[in-house]
């Protein structure tokens, strides 16, 4: 194991930590929230927003992780936050030497991934935001991307906290307050309007999810009734998807649904929308295409995917439904859906209508 060197600009780093009180603190939903989201998006079953102090790090918010704090010595976050102008990864923490006898990784909670954003402020790296597994793996660019942007949010908080504070030193300027207040409010809608969007998109594929889908699709339905205008719905499911990850490994079916859902976006042609609504399942919303426009379309999509150029054979059924008057969400996804498992019984790798 290698411990972490200190950085050489410790003490203006401890400097800025102290500025926000925050060590030791109560747990707080929003930094939860925060958490959260980077563990979802990134899919795994640990995290933390770390705060690395004199000797320990500490946990402001933590999942999957029992301790509240370790010694510095130990800390993966010790190592990340010599380098505040990137991510800090560790594909595998046994293939490394700086890491594969940590008690961290040969004990609970058994670290074998970790990736970790800075949290910066004025310059400084305080901590860090930080998602592990116990498994090796890597993160895609977009989920890379997602981490970083999640980090600056938890620094904007970190800013917001000692702003709020410095602020109740100054009720008396209530004009000056209040200029303030409205503005870190603006500030937070801001923030907040950048983690819905990143709550309605699909970590591994960048498409919409399966809440974007549904919301969309009730707007589409209301779209279709108002004016009489054709909607069609088709759901895909990539075929034998367990025999991919089995035999080729996870990071190969991985890199299969990134590429059935590129496929997906090059032909859908910017109608409609595409998104990934579970584990190897996708969704189209098709708008003023009616049934057999839609069953043509989803050949297209269907012999796309099995022509990639992916390595070995992938193939997909699709079941593909049209809007009918009183359909509501759920009714037409059901009939779609029904009509899925009708391609899947009839040998796969067709498009079945319903």
């Amino acid at each position: 194991m290698i411990k972490p060197e200190k950085p050489t600009n410790e003490l203006a780093r401890l400097a800025e930590l102290e500025r926000y009180s925050i060590l030791d603190s109560a747990p707080e939903a929003s930094y939860d929230d925060l958490l959260a989201i980077a563990a979802g998006i990134c899919d795994t079953p640990m995290g933390s927003v770390t705060l690395v102090a004199g000797d320990r790090q500490w946990f402001k918010s933590r999942r999957g992780i029992a301790a509240e704090e370790t010694s510095r010595d130990i800390a993966f976050c010790g190592h990340a936050i010599l380098n505040p102008e990137d991510m800090f990864v560790v594909p595998d923490a046994l293939d490394d030497e700086r890491f594969h006898d940590n008690p961290l990784v040969t004990g609970e909670p058994r670290i074998r991934f970790y990736a970790g954003a800075p949290l910066i402020t004025n310059g400084q790296a305080t901590g860090t935001l930080c998602v592990m597994d116990h498994r090796p793996r890597e993160l895609t660019p977009f989920q890379r991307q997602t981490m970083i942007s999640l980090s600056r949010q938890v620094s904007a908080m970190f800013e917001l906290r000692s702003a709020f504070r410095d602020l109740r030193h100054h009720l008396v300027e209530r004009q000056w307050f209040e200029q303030k207040l409205a503005s870190y409010q603006t500030e937070l809608e801001e923030q907040n309007a950048e983690l819905a969007e990143l709550s309605r998109t699909d970590g591994l594929t960048g498409l919409p999810n399966r809440r974007a889908f549904n919301v969309a699709l009730a707007a589409a339905i209301e779209s279709a009734a108002a004016q009489g205008r054709p909607l069609s719905v088709a759901i895909l499911d990539v075929d034998h998807f367990k025999t991919v990850n089995d035999l080729h490994g996870h990071p190969a079916g991985d890199a299969t649904l990134a590429a059935i859902a590129r496929a997906l976006e090059a032909q859908r042609g910017g109608n409609g929308l595409a998104a990934r609504t579970g584990g190897e399942e996708f969704a189209l919303i098709l708008p003023n295409v009616t049934l057999d426009g839609a069953e043509l379309q989803c050949e297209f999509i269907r012999e796309a995917v099995q022509n990639m150029a992916h390595g070995f054979p992938v193939t997909i059924s699709i079941g593909v439904t049209a809007f009918r008057d009183a359909d509501d969400v759920t009714a037409i996804y059901a009939r779609a859906d029904a009509a899925l498992y009708a391609a899947k019984r009839g040998g796969r790798n067709r498009v079945e209508s319903g």
